[in-house]
């Protein structure tokens, strides 16, 4: 019998009523001939609570306590799911990050998936049991501690289960019902997605698309492990619901999207991130080794930079722009006053109201032009632009935050993405 993951997430945990329509979720699959495991999340806010419960105790929380504390919200819910299910004649039982086990480095509340040993798991689910196993958490073998994989580690525990189990399928289950080519609060146009490739859904997830936990997505790609985005909140027992392929968004390889295709589309979604802030080095010594000197300091730090962009010098002298989390701005700039008389500026400036946004599609190898367009929409809507990147499958454009809407809009029926 093929074997299927479905993951739930908080949204569609969030009472008793809401995980009885998850356990008919799982009957529907049971009744369709799937052996089942089910991973599922802390109920809606619980994580929260209990997070908020370990800063009141101490600002500065022993790491391995939290885990301790944070993992139990998910082991409630993978315990009622499986009482509900045994209330519909469905044979269940659930399980824990140490019982199969999921083993996991010590970088407690963000810890890695090393390996998972799927060998009692799967003798439970050959045996017709359907295994609910609570999501996000983990073990670190040598210490026996319980460890949690970071905020959104349920999509990452559910690729990794059925990447072990050789599942058919992992299907992610959430509030919205697939992929879209942007957020539809911004685009009310934006259209589902039936297909995305791994690689594109990659880039939406690093580049601002919540819709999945961006290790979860790397973890798919590895492991080519086929990715279903659905909702949770319809009726399981439509008819319309049994009809996968028009349920949602398949995450995929690229192959397989076009083999049902003709001609790929050239653009696939517009992503936007507002969790961003520029900084800006001037009069910069032109010569080897500054950029060292310059992102060294950042990295010793653990801030990530992402757009650089530096100026063509013309009296020995340059100016660097580069991008980092608008959380970490305030730490950057400090770490690059520390290493001022190294670096040998003359002054930094930054901004923290900026937006980017990044237009994605594996159709852009193949089709010249396609920033071109967008420069000329985006001048013509008198949106400047501070800086951009680009890699083979997208483009981003650093912009002031108060255009965001309207550059997101542009761009999305620039390459006729609205529905």
């Amino acid at each position: 019998m093929a074997r299927l993951v479905m993951k739930f997430g908080g949204t569609s945990v969030a009472n008793i009523e809401r995980i009885r329509n998850v356990a008919r979720h799982v009957a529907r699959e049971v009744k369709a001939g799937y052996e089942v495991a089910v991973v599922v999340s802390a109920m809606s806010g619980k994580t929260n609570e209990l997070v908020g419960w370990c800063k009141d105790a101490a600002p500065l929380y022993d790491p391995h306590e939290y885990d301790a504390v944070v993992a139990s919200g998910e082991q409630v819910t993978s315990g009622l799911l499986a009482i509900a299910l045994q209330q519909l004649g469905i044979p269940a039982r659930s399980w824990q990050g140490w019982q199969i086990p999921i083993n996991t480095d010590d970088a407690h509340g963000s810890a890695r998936i090393l390996d998972i040993d799927p060998t009692r798991l799967g003798a439970a689910i050959d045996m017709g049991e359907v295994a609910v196993i609570a999501g996000f958490q983990g073990i670190h073998p040598p210490t026996g501690r319980i460890t949690t994989l970071g905020r959104g580690g349920s999509d990452t525990s559910a690729v990794a289960v059925a990447a072990a189990l050789k599942a058919e399928r992992c299907d992610i289950y959430t509030d919205v019902d697939g992929v879209y080519t942007t957020d539809p609060r911004v685009v009310p146009k934006a259209r589902r997605l039936d297909r995305i490739a791994f690689e594109e859904m990659l880039e939406m997830a690093s580049l601002g698309a919540k819709v999945l936990q961006v290790r979860s997505v790397e973890l798919a790609m590895v492991h080519k492990v086929r990715t279903f985005v659905r909702s949770s909140l319809v009726d399981p027992d439509a008819p319309e619901t049994a009809q996968v392929e028009k349920a949602g968004t398949l995450i995929c390889d690229e192959e397989e999207i076009v083999a049902t295709q003709m001609e790929s589309q050239v653009v696939t979604g517009i992503a936007f991130s507002k969790d961003e802030a520029q900084v800006s080095i001037r009069r910069v010594a032109d010569k080897p080794g500054i950029a060292a000197a310059v992102f060294g300091p950042l990295a010793d730090a653990h801030i990530n930079v992402d757009m650089i962009v530096q100026n063509v010098s013309a009296d020995d002298f340059t100016d660097i722009t580069f991008t980092v989390p608008n959380a970490d701005f305030q730490r950057a700039v400090a770490a690059l006053a520390k290493a001022k008389d190294a670096i040998g500026y003359a002054v930094v400036e930054g901004a923290t109201d900026v937006t980017k946004v990044s237009v994605i599609g594996i159709g852009m190898r193949s089709h010249a032009g396609v920033a071109a367009r967008a420069f000329e929409a985006l001048a013509q809507r008198g949106i400047n632009i501070r800086a951009i990147t680009t890699s083979e499958i997208k483009i981003s454009f650093l912009i002031d935050a108060a255009y965001t809407e309207l550059a997101v809009r542009t761009l999305h029926s620039l390459y006729g993405l609205d529905g």
